[in-house]
């Protein structure tokens, strides 16, 4: 129950920290599209995971936080991105925590939800959706090590 209770206590910090930046910022909007994608994806494909919750808190709501504000940058390479992005998840998703215990019948299903999730931004086009799933991206791609263990 600690344990559980802890998860949903880092999640709710992370939200409301990162609404909070994105209000005072005014890309609320922006940042609640960012964490709902990061989320989102997350659920589906999985990922690895920070040594620590304190680090865990501190990367992502400076990610959530940041991705509204640097979607600029990418504007033009958005297509690059979610083929990069959608490689990844036809590659390596689902990469689920070991804590998980998702049942091995349910990977195929969950890959391509992710892959679904990835290839609707190249309709819907939003440089915040692109970045959020990149970031998430990387998370899932697995080291040689655990590879071989699958």
């Amino acid at each position: 129950m600690h344990y559980a209770l802890s998860i949903i206590m880092n999640t709710l910090l992370i939200i409301m920290t990162s609404l909070c930046i994105g209000g005072l910022t005014g890309q609320l909007k922006e940042t609640f599209l960012a964490l709902f994608s990061f989320i989102l994806l997350r659920m589906s494909s999985g990922g690895v995971h920070l040594k620590s919750a304190r680090a865990c808190n501190i990367v992502s709501i400076f990610i959530c936080s940041l991705i509204p504000h640097i979607t600029y940058l990418i504007h033009n390479h958005l297509i690059w991105i979610n083929l990069f992005s959608l490689i990844v998840m036809i590659l390596c998703a689902p990469n689920p925590d070991a804590n998980a215990q998702i049942p091995k019948e349910w990977y195929l299903g969950l890959k391509i939800i992710s892959i679904i999730l990835v290839s609707l931004n190249f309709w819907i086009h939003s440089s915040v959706i692109g970045l959020a799933f990149l970031v998430q991206s990387f998370t899932v791609i697995i080291p040689l090590q655990r590879r071989s263990i699958r």
